[in-house]
């Protein structure tokens, strides 16, 4: 698997650099995180826990995404993301851009995993929702289809990019189902840049997307930072930079990305990879308190065909890292940890790493953690970088919620793993085939067909308390098999 080092939870100062166009301009612009009380995500709601929960599950699929991009198994036109879905989907930073004229606002995803400046456009065959008013190109006076002879316009197969008047056509397939389609064009973009004021861009090339499916989100659209040549970083320069202060204060204002040669470049620089239009760095190894952990540098290593490597990534909020090399920074955190702090289960940290404490008061004094990258760049990991506080201990731990807007059902533990057992049992001697699918959750995974090989399969049941807490008030709720097995598809 490819590893990924998170673009914003700790890095103070990221740049990246590739070849295109110059510019001698500098375009500060505002980034919005999405959980900060500038982003139409925000709520009041106080639990702590539920950021690191959609950070981890919007990472993991991030990184399916990613190893897909990489290996290039994943057969699609150039432009191309993870999972885009409300809650689990990969907007973490969101540009606020006018596009037009008269301009119109849009607010985009940010996004270095992808090229392609895209909004949606009317007339729609079919749009999804947004939080700003859709882009009428037809009312903007600054507005010009893209001919199917520019350089551009490579998004399709020749015989297939050109409409009836000879504009170019762009449609981009995304790793769960969604599709982007419509018309290459260029238009006037306008900024609002981080001293209050305005930035005016020309002849900017975008994706007018008319045919949209799958991404009811609060964006109108991706604003690609790829390497790719239509890329909004690559004509405005030689390199981009983006700059992030504390994501835990949810009125912190002064994140900012910077287009233009003139980007920002401070601290300490790596050399930077591109590779099938992903930025990969190169990460020798991993220390605790200035203490090198043993990791072969070999782990962090990319093949020729694209498997293994270290990307850096504007859509992953967590750092992951291949089992070679977590598994010794595991092994130190608890040699510091154990017999000082009590260990708790937390179904949703991917580290299987959680103690009850208080991390400001605790843990005050814990090492630096050390990312050591080529040419002798380090990145510190403070603590807050490092651990993520769920918030004080309350009345309501454990317990079964109803949740309408879960579609699993999620167990702890103790009450998992007996189920799981002998779900594995009863499977197991039907003869199927078990195999590893991704990050899957469960863990359990089969070849097999949902109709023949489970239909018969016991129903699972969950037994309620009624209306009193006698036996004869207890009920039941019994799961069938369409309801107890996902089915994944071919494989």
């Amino acid at each position: 698997m490819i590893s990924i080092v998170l673009a914003f939870l700790c890095l103070t100062t990221t740049t990246a650099e590739v070849i295109a166009t110059r510019s001698h301009r500098q375009y500060a612009v505002k980034l919005i995180h999405w959980n900060s009380v500038l982003s139409p995500y925000y709520t009041t709601d106080a639990n702590m826990s539920k950021p690191a929960t959609r950070a981890v599950r919007s990472s993991m699929a991030r990184l399916a995404y990613l190893e897909a991009k990489a290996t290039g198994t994943f057969f699609a036109p150039n432009d191309v993301r993870g999972p885009i879905v409300a809650e689990e989907g990969a907007t973490q930073f969101m540009v606020n851009l006018s596009i037009g004229q008269p301009p119109v606002q849009q607010l985009t995803t940010m996004d270095t995993g992808s090229g392609l400046l895209w909004i949606q456009c009317l007339p729609c065959t079919k749009c999804f929702e947004q939080s700003n008013p859709l882009f009428d190109p037809s009312k903007s006076s600054t507005y010009v289809n893209l001919s199917c002879t520019s350089p551009y316009c490579t998004y399709l197969p020749p015989g297939d990019r050109c409409n009836p008047a000879n504009y170019c056509k762009f449609s981009n397939s995304y790793l769960d189902g969604i599709t982007v389609k419509g018309l290459f064009g260029t238009e006037t973009l306008t900024f609002e840049t981080s001293d209050e004021g305005e930035a005016k861009i020309s002849n900017m090339v975008f994706g007018c997307g008319h045919d949209n499916d799958g991404y009811n989100d609060q964006p109108s659209g991706i604003m690609g930072l790829g390497p790719e040549n239509v890329s909004l970083a690559t004509r405005m320069g030689s390199k981009f930079s983006y700059c992030i202060g504390s994501l835990k204060d949810r009125h912190y204002a002064h994140n900012q990305l910077i287009l233009g040669d003139d980007a920002v470049t401070e601290g300490d620089s790596t050399p930077l990879e591109v590779f099938n239009n992903l930025y990969f760095l190169t990460l020798e190894g991993i220390s605790v308190g200035g203490k090198m952990l043993d990791i072969d540098p070999a782990v962090f290593w990319r093949t020729q065909s694209g498997t293994g490597g270290v990307v850096i990534d504007s859509g992953t909020t967590i750092i992951l890292l291949t089992r070679k090399a977590f598994d010794p920074l595991s092994n130190e955190v608890q040699r510091l940890l154990n017999g000082s702090f009590e260990p708790v289960e937390n179904p949703y940290s991917p580290s299987g790493l959680c103690y009850k404490g208080n991390m400001s008061s605790d843990l005050t004094g814990f090492p630096m953690v050390g990312l050591h990258f080529a040419g002798g760049a380090i990145l510190g990991l403070d603590l807050e970088s490092f651990f993520h506080d769920n918030g004080p201990e309350t009345s309501g731990e454990g317990g079964v919620l109803v949740d309408t807007g879960s579609v699993l059902t999620w167990l702890k533990t103790d009450g998992y793993v007996p189920l799981q057992n002998e779900v594995q049992s009863l499977l197991d001697k039907r003869g199927l085939r078990r195999v590893k699918y991704g990050h899957n959750l469960v863990m359990l995974c089969y070849v097999g067909t949902a109709e023949r090989e489970v239909s018969d399969f016991p129903v699972v049941a969950l037994h309620f308390v009624g209306g009193g807490q006698a036996e004869h008030d207890r009920k039941e709720l019994l799961l069938p098999e369409e309801a107890g097995f996902l089915l994944h598809g071919r494989g």
